[in-house]
C-alpha cells in the first residue's frame, strides 16, 4: 500500500503544503495528477512504435514493455492499475484502455479473433495487470518473468487465430470481422448502423 502525505510531497517539492491544496484541491487530486502524468507518458511511448502488418504480434511486443514501465517503477504503476475507484474514471486511463481496444479491433478486421473484442481487451487486461502487479510484490531476488510471458501468450492464444481464417470462413467468422469495420462506413444512417449491428451481434455471439 503506498502512503503520501501532502506535507511530505510539499517538503520534496519546496514549497509550503497550501500550494499543494491550491493546485490539486485534496490529496486525491495530487494522485490524479500523478496518474494521469503517468499514462500520458506511457502512452507518448506506445505511440512512438509503429504498428506492423501483424496485429498479433503487435500485441505480443508491447508485452515486455508493460510489464518493464511497472518494474522500472512499481509505485507510479501501482498507483496506475492498483487504485481503483469507482465512479471516477481517469479520462487517460480511458484513452489508455482505448490504445488495447484498438489492437483489438485490428485483429478482428485481421480475420483472427476467436471471442469479441471487448471480451478479448478485458482478458489481456486482466492478464498483464495482474502478472505486473504481481511481479512488483514479489521480492527482487525471487521475481520471475516467465510467468508473465506465459499468461500473455496463453491468453493470445485464446483471443486470437494464428493465420486468417479461410476464404469462406463461415457466418460467426465473417460476423465477427463486419462487425470490427463497420464503424468505417458512412453508407449507414446512424439507426441503420445500429440495427445491423444488433444483427452481427446477434451472429457473431449466438450463445
Amino acid at each position: 500500500m503506498i502512503v503520501v502525505s501532502t506535507r511530505a510531497v510539499s517538503a520534496a517539492a519546496g514549497v509550503h503544503p497550501p500550494t499543494v491544496y491550491r493546485l490539486f484541491g485534496d490529496k486525491e487530486g495530487l494522485l490524479d495528477a500523478v496518474v494521469a502524468d503517468g499514462f500520458t507518458a506511457y502512452l507518448t511511448s506506445r505511440a512512438a512504435r509503429k504498428p506492423t502488418d501483424d496485429p498479433v504480434e503487435d500485441l505480443r511486443a508491447g508485452g515486455d514493455p508493460h510489464v518493464g514501465l511497472g518494474l522500472a517503477n512499481p509505485a507510479l504503476y501501482t498507483l496506475m492499475y492498483g487504485r481503483y475507484r469507482p465512479g471516477t474514471p481517469s479520462p487517460v486511463a480511458l484513452a489508455a484502455f482505448e490504445v488495447l481496444a484498438e489492437h483489438m479491433r485490428r485483429i478482428a478486421e485481421a480475420g483472427r479473433p476467436r471471442v469479441p473484442e471487448d471480451r478479448a481487451a478485458d482478458l489481456v487486461h486482466a492478464a498483464g495487470c495482474g502478472t505486473t502487479l504481481t511481479l512488483i510484490a514479489t521480492p527482487g531476488d525471487r521475481r520471475d518473468p516467465e510467468p508473465a510471458r506465459t499468461a500473455r501468450e496463453a491468453v493470445i492464444a485464446a483471443i486470437a487465430m494464428d493465420a486468417p481464417v479461410a476464404p469462406a470462413p463461415g457466418p460467426v467468422a465473417a460476423a465477427v470481422t463486419l462487425r470490427a469495420v463497420l464503424p468505417q462506413t458512412d453508407a449507414l444512417t446512424a439507426p441503420e448502423r445500429g440495427l445491423v449491428q444488433e444483427w452481427l451481434n446477434r451472429i457473431a455471439d449466438p450463445g
